[in-house]
């Protein structure tokens, strides 16, 4: 972890002159960002559906939204049918 701040100086210092965030805090937003570009479409469409079951959404609603989604993520992921969906979810 601490290669990849360091190889992030440059953003750091960046969001350190633009922001109020001091360095730590600006280091771990960072690093928050990246976790998240890092997530794998499997743990995306996983993480989604929790979070979206969560709230009420029915299945069908569900799908409909990541499948929405999913073309907006920092690397656009191969189109995935509903059942290449579902398979994600409950394997």
């Amino acid at each position: 972890m601490l290669d990849r701040r360091m190889s992030h100086d440059d953003l750091i210092d960046h969001l350190v002159r633009s922001t109020p965030l001091g360095r730590g805090e600006a280091g771990r937003v960072v690093l928050d960002v990246l976790a998240y570009f890092d997530e794998t479409t499997e743990e995306f469409v996983r993480r989604r559906h929790r979070e979206l079951q969560s709230g009420g959404l029915t299945n069908a609603d569900i799908f409909e939204r990541i499948t929405a989604e999913l073309p907006y993520r920092a690397v656009t992921p191969p189109e995935l049918s509903l059942r290449q969906l579902r398979r994600i979810v409950y394997g």
